[in-house]
């Protein structure tokens, strides 16, 4: 989320990315009597070793493929990269001034190819603009649709079965998007904007449920996390009621589709931080400057140690006692959201990044003087929080650090415990 610098109160605007995946339907048996209609959706998420990107794993095609997407929260819809081994007997590219392509909003803009005929090269199709939100690289690819596969959840504990949307609406990217600063085995991204043709928009169109969804990033590299579409779980294992835990505050998107909040203050340690206005929390620089000056005043009596790259401000990780939300340091006791009411408190856990053994690092970087957006909350400040966007009500619901509750995203069990 970012906030626009021009606004009197600073937003907060979610841009996932990681330096770091219409009608109501009712399925039919072969029998045509109706089977079942889900109300959620899941999607895991893992956290790659290397990258610290967070990754969808997507069923696509007909037969069925599991790929893997970065997830870009302000990301348009899904893109993939069809120059290689995309065999589907159900792929189908719109023709120009086609319904698909006016709810695409790409009905003016016609696409050529001047390659062989095959999945993401045909002439008098539709066209979008793809991006990679790593490397600000984009192309322009060919409007598609095709079966798209998602696990269901049945009740408060059971996962029902796997469903099916059958004229998914996405873009097909060239190669050459994945070159920068993706793993090598993702095959494109999965936007989760609120446009049309963005995943949880057509999700939510297609099974006839409100536009609705939630994530749940983990820190771990061995478990995964979660994407919710349509309600928010109420229960973490061991039965832990997160729903007593939400606060929630308006939720603004931009014409593009971008998610934004009002934030009014930080506070360090209950003090605040006075505000002028990826995976880690990018701040313009006066704000990052009177920010890491807070920070490192409530930190006077440890010495600071030389930084490692990207951070500026790094301490010996020996210095801090371990908590149940990481690192003993000064909390960053609120981003201060709307009429001042609610607040989302940061801990250790989320505010220290160990950027190399030993060594511990404040992880909010230096945005400059001339960013689009004073405040840009990367990955890792989310990670192990629930957060809700309820576009049908208009609204940002986040639990803050679950790991005060003791879970955490890798722990999702929608079942109480008697």
């Amino acid at each position: 989320m970012a906030s626009s610098s021009s606004s009197s109160s600073s937003s907060l605007h979610f841009l996932i990315f990681f330096f770091l995946a219409f009608a109501s339907a009712v399925f039919l048996s072969e029998s045509n009597q109706p089977l079942f209609k889900p109300d959620n959706l899941l999607l895991p998420a893992r956290k790659d070793g290397a990258t610290n990107l967070h990754m969808a794993s997507i069923r696509k095609r007909n037969p069925q493929t599991l790929l893997q997407f970065l997830i870009d929260l302000n990301g348009r819809f899904l893109w993939v990269n069809c120059d290689q081994n995309y065999v589907s007997s159900t792929y189908h590219g719109p023709s120009c001034y086609s319904a698909q392509c006016s709810r695409a909003n790409s009905d003016q803009h016609c696409y050529t190819c001047s390659f062989k005929v095959r999945p993401g090269c045909h002439n008098s199709t539709c066209a979008l603009m793809s991006v990679n939100p790593v490397s600000h690289q984009s192309a322009m690819g060919e409007l598609a649709q095709d079966v798209l596969s998602i696990q269901s959840i049945r009740d408060e504990s059971n996962p029902g079965p796997i469903v099916t949307v059958p004229h998914f609406l996405f873009v097909c990217a060239p190669s050459r998007l994945l070159q920068i600063g993706l793993p090598e085995y993702v095959q494109g991204v999965a936007g989760l904007g609120h446009i049309s043709i963005a995943l949880p928009t057509q999700l939510a169109s297609h099974f006839g449920f409100k536009p609705k969804f939630a994530l749940c990033f983990t820190s771990s590299f061995k478990h995964p996390g979660f994407i919710f579409f349509g309600d928010a779980p109420s229960y973490m294992f061991p039965g832990i009621d997160v729903s007593r835990q939400m606060r929630y505050t308006p939720l603004m998107i931009s014409r593009l589709g971008e998610y934004y909040i009002d934030v009014r203050s930080m506070r360090i340690n209950q003090k605040t931080v006075p505000l002028t206005t990826t995976p880690y929390t990018v701040l313009e620089r006066s704000i990052y400057q009177s920010f890491t000056q807070f920070f490192t005043d409530q930190l006077s009596h440890i010495s600071q140690i030389p930084p490692v790259a990207p951070f500026s401000v790094c301490y010996d990780s020996r210095k801090f006692p371990n908590t149940i939300a990481g690192p003993g340091v000064p909390k960053i006791d609120d981003l201060v959201l709307g009429d001042q009411s609610v607040v989302w408190t940061i801990f250790g856990a989320n505010s220290m990044v160990q950027a190399q053994p030993g060594v511990l690092c404040l992880g909010f970087l230096d945005g400059g003087l001339h960013t689009r957006d004073s405040i840009v909350i990367g990955a890792y400040q989310l990670e192990d929080n629930l957060v809700d966007f309820d576009l049908y009500d208009s609204r940002l619901g986040f639990s803050s650090s679950l790991l005060f509750q003791r879970t955490s995203c890798a722990n999702f069990n929608s079942k109480p415990t008697p």
